[in-house]
C-alpha cells in the first residue's frame, strides 16, 4: 500500500491521525510491558545452566552439519528437501533424550542425591558414540576428530551438564547418582587407593613417614625370614633408610605405629591356631528375652520421656514419698536421676508439701519481779568498750545465794559519768600485736639473735617492746623453760 494517500489524509485531518497514532503507541506499549512482565514471571533457571544449554545447542548444530554432509555422500540423498527432512534426526533424538534425562533427574532428585537420568540419560551417550562415525566418514582421521570432539561429545557432555548442573547449584552437597558419576566416583577412589592416598587430611611429610614405615616394616619381616645371602647387606642398608625417614626415633607416635606393624607382620602366623569359639554351638537368642512385667512396661514407659518429665511422672503416682525416696523410684525403673534433680524438676512442676507445723506449748507468763530499794545500777551508753573491761575475769557469782535483786535505770543527761579505774594485772595490748602473721616473724629473729640460750618473757618484752602474751609464744617456740 503507497504511504503517500496516507500522508496526505494524515495532514488533511490532523486530530484523527494523531488519535490514531497515540492508540497504536498505546496499545505497542501494553504489549511490550506484558511481553516485559511474562518474560520476568517465568522461573528461569541459573545462569550457568543457560550457558551450557547455549554451548550444547551449538554444538548439537555443528553435529548437525557433519550429519548433512554425510547424509548426501554415503547416503545418497540427493534431493534438498529430503535431506532437510533426515539428517537432522540424530540431533533431535539427542535432544528428546536430553530433556527426557532432565526431568527425570529433577523428578528423582533428594537432598541428598542428585537424581538419576535413567534410561534417556544412557541413550544420551549411546547417540553421541553413533554420530562420531559420521564425523570420521566425512572429515578422515585428523578432521573426523575435530569434528567428533566439538559436534556430538561436547553435545552430549553439555546437555549432560545443562540437565544436573541446576541441582548441584540449589543443593551443592547433594551426590550424583548417574552412570558417568557412579563410575567417575568408584575410579577416582581406587586410583587414590592405589597410590595410597586414601587417608585423607594428611600432610605431604606426614605421607612420606607412613610410606616409610610400611616399607621398614616389610624389610625388617624379609630379613627375619632370610637374615644371609647376599642381599642381606642391601636390605639392611634400605631398612636404615626407611627408618630414618619414617621418624620412627623422634616421633612417639610413628614409633609406637612402627612397632605395632611390625609385631603384627611377624606374629601373623599364629592367626592359623588361634582359638575360637565356634558360632554355631550357641543356643538361638529367643523372640523376648526380657518378660514384659508391669515394672518394665513402667520403667520403657518412664524411660522415652525426659528425665525431669520422668520424676514428675513417679512424684505424681507418689504424692507421699521425699525426694530421696522418688530418686530411687526414678533409678528402680531405669532413670537414673539423684535427688538433686528431683528437687529440681519438682520445684520446676509440682510444689513440695510443705510438712505441718508442730504447735508449740503455750507458757504461762513470767510474773515480774518488784524491785527492792536496797541496790541501784547506773547504765551509762559508751560508743567504746572501756579497756578494763575487755579481758574479763571470770567471777563465781552462781556460788552464792542472791539475798537481794539488781535494777538498772538510765540517769538523767546532765548526770556526769563516772571515773573508770583499771583492773589489777590488766594491761593494754600493743598496737604490733594486734595483726600478728603465723608463724610470727620474731621467731627467728629471736632465734638468730639468742640462739639456744632462750631468755625469759621480760627480756623478750623490753627487747622488742611486745606485750606479755606475744612474748610467751615467742619462749615457747624456741623452746625456752616455764
Amino acid at each position: 500500500m503507497p504511504t503517500h494517500p496516507l500522508i496526505t489524509w494524515a495532514v488533511d485531518h490532523p486530530w484523527p491521525a494523531a488519535s490514531i497514532t497515540a492508540a497504536v503507541l498505546g496499545l505497542l506499549a501494553a504489549t511490550l510491558r506484558a511481553a516485559v512482565r511474562t518474560v520476568r514471571a517465568i522461573g528461569w533457571p541459573p545462569v550457568p545452566v543457560l550457558v551450557a544449554g547455549a554451548g550444547a545447542i551449538v554444538c548439537t548444530a555443528y553435529s548437525g552439519d557433519t550429519s548433512w554432509r554425510f547424509a548426501r555422500e554415503h547416503l545418497g540423498m540427493v534431493d534438498s528437501t529430503e535431506r532437510a527432512l533426515m539428517f537432522g534426526a540424530g540431533e533431535l533424538a539427542l535432544l528428546a533424550c536430553a530433556v527426557m534425562a532432565r526431568a527425570n533427574k529433577a523428578a528423582t532428585s533428594t537432598d541428598t542425591t542428585a537424581g538419576s537420568a535413567g534410561v534417556p540419560g544412557v541413550l544420551v551417550w549411546v547417540i553421541t558414540g553413533v554420530q562420531v562415525i559420521p564425523c570420521y566418514a566425512t572429515s578422515g582421521v585428523v578432521g573426523g576428530t575435530v569434528r567428533a570432539v566439538i559436534g556430538p561429545v561436547l553435545a552430549g557432555l553439555l546437555w549432560h551438564l545443562a540437565m544436573g548442573l541446576e541441582i548441584r547449584v540449589a543443593r551443592p552437597e547433594a551426590l550424583s547418582t548417574g552412570l558417568p558419576a557412579v563410575v567417575g566416583r568408584e575410579l577416582r577412589e581406587r586410583l587414590l587407593s592405589r597410590l595410597g592416598l586414601a587417608s585423607r587430611d594428611r600432610t605431604a611429610e606426614q605421607i612420606t613417614r607412613d610410606r616409610a614405615t610400611a616399607r621398614a616394616v616389610h624389610l625388617a619381616a624379609v630379613l627375619e625370614l632370610r637374615p644371609g645371602g647376599w642381599l642381606s647387606g642391601y636390605r639392611r642398608r634400605r631398612l636404615a633408610a626407611a627408618v630414618a625417614r619414617s621418624g620412627a626415633g623422634t616421633d612417639g607416635q610413628q614409633r609406637h605405629r612402627l612397632l605395632q606393624q611390625l609385631a603384627a607382620r611377624r606374629t601373623s602366623g599364629q592367626l592359623a591356631t588361634v582359638p575360637l569359639a565356634s558360632p554355631w554351638a550357641g543356643t538361638s537368642a529367643p523372640e523376648d528375652p526380657y518378660p514384659r512385667t508391669p515394672l518394665g512396661v513402667t520403667g520403657a514407659e518412664l524411660r522415652r520421656l525426659d528425665p525431669l518429665d520422668a520424676v514428675q511422672q513417679v512424684r505424681a503416682a507418689h504424692p507421699d514419698r521425699t525426694p530421696a525416696e522418688v530418686a530411687a523410684l526414678c533409678t528402680g525403673y531405669g532413670v537414673p536421676v539423684s535427688e538433686t534433680q528431683v528437687r529440681i524438676a519438682l520445684r520446676a512442676g509440682n510444689q513440695l508439701a510443705a510438712p505441718p507445723a508442730e504447735p508449740r506449748p503455750v507458757l504461762a507468763p513470767e510474773p515480774d519481779p518488784v524491785p527492792a530499794a536496797e541496790l541501784q545500777l547506773d547504765v551509762w551508753s559508751t560508743a567504746l568498750v572501756h579497756p578494763e573491761v575487755q579481758n574479763r575475769v571470770p567471777v563465781l557469782a552462781a556460788e552464792g545465794t542472791r539475798t537481794r535483786q539488781v535494777h538498772a535505770r538510765v540517769p538523767a543527761e546532765d548526770h556526769a559519768e563516772p571515773e573508770h579505774t583499771a583492773v589489777p594485772g590488766d594491761e593494754d595490748v600493743p598496737e604490733g600485736d594486734l595483726d600478728v602473721p603465723d608463724p610470727d616473724p620474731l621467731i627467728e629473729q629471736a632465734r638468730a639473735e639468742y640462739g639456744t640460750d632462750v631468755p625469759g618473757i621480760r627480756p623478750l618484752r623490753a627487747r622488742y617492746g611486745i606485750g606479755q602474751k606475744r612474748a610467751q609464744h615467742i619462749r615457747d617456740a624456741l623452746g625456752g623453760k616455764q
